[in-house]
């Protein structure tokens, strides 16, 4: 049965699945989902602490997730992540994940690969928080940003 406030069409995600893999992989045994979006506690604020230019810096909420990461695939394309180390502390109910994706960007074609830390609070066996660090550069080289001089 699903839940109601699930998301629907699951397949507008197919490019992000090697993260949310990694990530469920991540989080085993500490959060409850089927599904990525399932780990997430409805009201989730995701700060990106370090991101890109035009990304936005704090979503509130499970459904603003999924709508932020719907998109996805129209500029980059996930083919595998790994480099998982979990840093979790009982006491805070924090946990760290390290850990890599790879792919290619839509447009240039170009290879992908970056390394993120996310820092990410459990509550109830659901993700309440989560701060997110990656590399800026990587996603500029895979989208050709800036333009190379000819």
């Amino acid at each position: 049965m699903a839940s109601e406030n699930a998301i629907e069409n699951l397949e507008d995600f197919a490019a992000l699945e090697p993260f949310f893999r990694i990530v469920q992989e991540g989080l085993a045994g500490l959060a409850d989902g089927e599904h990525f979006f399932d780990l997430l506690a409805e009201d989730v604020v995701v700060e990106y602490v370090v991101s890109v230019p035009g990304y936005p810096r704090r979503v509130e909420g499970r459904r603003a997730v999924a709508d932020l990461y719907r998109g996805y695939g129209d500029a980059m394309v996930l083919a595998g992540a790994d480099g998982l180390a979990v840093h979790h502390d009982t006491g805070t109910s924090v946990v760290v994940l390290e850990y890599a994706v790879h792919g290619r960007a839509v447009r240039t074609g170009r290879a992908y690969d970056n390394h993120f830390v996310s820092v990410i609070t459990i509550k109830d066996r659901r993700v309440t928080r989560w701060r997110d660090y990656l590399d800026p550069v990587a996603v500029f080289r895979a989208l050709g940003w800036p333009a190379e001089p000819r």
